[in-house]
């Protein structure tokens, strides 16, 4: 799934990741920054289940519904 939401044909790619403190970017050679998020998760604690990564948990920081964290 991730190939598709980057375009990556990993055969041939040549891909830097940065797994920041604050942000996760994906760099590939030749086309840049592909992917440049926050390094957030949401997670339903009841279900300990990923409820958003990102952008997105970003969003829901200090709104988050009762049951749900969002850690970094």
């Amino acid at each position: 799934m991730i190939m598709l939401i980057l375009g990556l044909d990993l055969i041939t790619a040549d891909l830097a990741i940065d797994l920041g403190t604050v942000n996760t970017m994906v760099y590939r050679r030749g086309r840049g920054i592909a992917v440049s998020e926050p390094s957030l998760v949401a997670i339903d604690e009841v279900d300990d289940e990923v409820v958003a990564v990102g952008t997105e948990a970003l969003e829901m920081k200090g709104r988050e519904a009762e049951g749900v964290r969002v850690i970094r």
